[in-house]
């Protein structure tokens, strides 16, 4: 059976503030981040940066910020808040990963959460092109002594790891053919009532919903789990 994700590519153009909402649910990831490299003072790409769940919590320790991302609707969201923020040091490029409108050698740390899985996914018949693609351009854009972070859905509602199957030659090819290191880590989901989570879960996961033991319809606590993959230069 062939398994394909929700529509996201129109929620990210049409309804990027109802999917904030949803992911301002979970932890934020700086100090997840800042294990694996403390980013005080660096130059901080972050690819697929969406609404700026990553870009809005390493700016303020940042020396600069560049947010991209194919949505101009999400990064306008991601602007509001590095701006509401009262940061100066940041700026937004809509581009395609794969071919980023970025200097060569202009970043220390590059981020990317729940991005470049769009196109890794099995389903699309030039995943393997497309990721290589993106870690070259990656590879391009980081200096020497640098690292890249990436973040991944290993199952949302679930208590372990349980990764869909269309990501699983993606995720592979990270560690095997790419080299980097990787984990696992609990991001659950506490929204304000029951109410709230079963709206905006089913809005952004839709039909997956049902593949998971941990969405009960009674319930503001829904598991989450993801993976993190890492490799330095």
């Amino acid at each position: 059976m062939i398994t394909v994700m929700p529509d996201h590519e129109s929620i990210y153009r049409k309804e990027a503030a109802r999917y904030d909402a949803l992911i301002t649910k979970q932890p934020a990831l700086q100090a997840c981040i800042h294990e694996i490299k403390p980013y005080a003072g660096l130059d901080i790409v972050d690819v697929g940066a969406g609404t700026g769940r990553l870009a809005a919590v390493l700016a303020g320790e940042a020396r600069s910020i560049v947010a991209t991302d194919a949505s101009e609707a999400m990064l306008s969201i991601a602007a509001d808040k590095l701006a509401a923020a009262g940061h100066a040091n940041w700026r937004t490029v809509a581009a395609d990963m794969r071919k980023l409108p970025l200097a060569e050698g202009s970043a220390d740390l590059i981020v990317a959460g729940w991005s470049i899985c769009y196109l890794g996914s099995s389903n699309n018949p030039s995943w393997e092109h497309d990721v290589d693609a993106v870690m070259k351009e990656l590879r391009r854009v980081l200096r020497p002594g640098g690292a890249i972070v990436i973040f991944e859905t290993m199952g949302t509602g679930f208590e372990q790891p349980n990764p869909p199957d269309f990501l699983l030659s993606y995720y592979s090819a990270l560690t095997k053919k790419y080299g980097f290191s990787h984990k696992w880590i609990r991001l659950d989901y506490e929204f304000e009532s029951a109410e709230q989570a079963e709206e905006l879960t089913d809005f952004f996961f839709g039909e997956d919903r049902e593949r998971a033991d941990g969405f009960g319809s009674e319930a503001a606590h829904v598991p989450e789990c993801a993976g993190v993959w890492w490799l330095y230069t």
